[in-house]
């Protein structure tokens, strides 16, 4: 599922400072980058089931490797991981809506710190 209208698509920012603030919101980015992309994810297993908060972006200028990079973000996604196949975002999976209204709070306290910083 796609969080549209987050305006989270809209900021571009400092790979340092996206990766601190992810953080203090629980989004991780870990070992899932390449040259050209990044990928921050907070985990919820609730009980009904394991879902995943996904939020991509792209680089706009520099190198991820070298931590000296602006990053374009992308649409947010919410995900349900399915054992042993992966995470499945199509409009038929269904998602609990105490967990759409935590992610959107996270999303809005996500985007409202990262207007500080942003380029």
């Amino acid at each position: 599922m796609r969080f549209e209208n987050t305006t989270i698509e809209n900021v571009k920012s400092d790979l340092n400072v996206l990766d601190d603030v992810m953080k203090s919101h629980g989004l991780v980015r870990e070992g899932q980058w390449d040259y050209e992309r990044v990928t921050y994810d907070r985990k919820f297993e609730i009980k009904e089931g394991t879902y995943y908060l996904r939020i991509q972006g792209h680089i706009v200028e520099g190198d991820v490797g070298r931590h000296e990079a602006v990053i374009q973000l992308m649409t947010p996604l919410l995900g349900k991981h399915y054992y042993p196949h992966g995470v499945e975002y199509g409009e038929g999976e269904h998602f609990p809506k105490h967990l759409m209204t935590t992610c959107e709070k996270v999303l809005a306290d996500l985007k409202k710190e990262l207007e500080k910083f942003a380029y």
